[in-house]
């Protein structure tokens, strides 16, 4: 975890396509919350050794590259260093591999200025974060082929918190979006918590996006 007061965030930025990887270099530099220490095409050691990041954007662009092998090799580096997957691919089984695989955040590539801000604050705070756009679209598909699991027992307002929670939201914003209050929110998760046998709610967002839920 990241101390938010300890901003900028030192960032490497893995592209493979080295015009891309410099955009992407200089976009995410503009941002104060932000210090991009380098970039390169691969995942090499010299390279994190040098530059010690707190977080690491991994360029998506091909759905078969193994995220398994570059976030290993990344963390016998720097094991506590936060791995976002970028995305070319707005695809729910592309996002629940890499989550799988360890990544802990994956967001497409079109994404706005302010929603990847609030996607870098999440993580560096050690929450895991996943684009609400292909969190959500999986969530209608998968919840029936759930229905045998630990999440099958959740309520629909209890699965619609859940998708929630995966997406970063606190209670407060949960609340809001769903007009009830925070107290009531708050019991709501303690009964997800439950369900699912897990102790916080970071540990139900993963379950639910390994699971395939959202």
């Amino acid at each position: 975890m990241l101390a938010l007061d300890a901003l900028p965030i030192k960032t490497f930025v893995i592209e493979r396509q080295a015009l891309i990887a410099k955009a992407l270099h200089s976009f995410l530099n503009e941002n104060p919350m932000i210090r991009v220490v380098g970039d390169a095409s691969s995942v090499r050691l010299e390279d994190l050794q040098r530059t010690r990041p707190d977080m690491i954007v991994f360029g998506l662009d091909n759905a078969m590259l193994d995220v398994t092998e570059a976030l290993a090799l990344a963390r016998s580096v720097c094991p506590n260093v936060r791995f976002c997957v970028l995305s070319s691919f707005a695809n729910a089984e592309v996002m629940q591999r890499s989550i799988a695989s360890g990544a802990d955040g994956f967001v497409v590539k079109d994404i706005s200025p302010s929603e990847l801000e609030a996607a870098f604050r999440i993580l560096a705070a050690g929450s895991s974060y996943v684009d609400p756009r292909v969190a959500g679209g999986m969530l209608k598909r998968r919840y029936e082929a759930s229905a045998g699991s630990a999440i099958g027992d959740l309520t629909t307002r209890e699965a619609d918190i859940l998708r929630l929670i995966a997406s970063g939201l606190a209670n407060k914003e949960i609340g809001a979006k769903l007009q009830l209050s925070e107290k009531t929110i708050k019991n709501y998760v303690s009964r997800i918590l439950a369900k699912l046998n897990v102790s916080a709610r970071t540990q139900a967002a993963v379950y639910a996006i390994r699971a395939g839920f959202v």
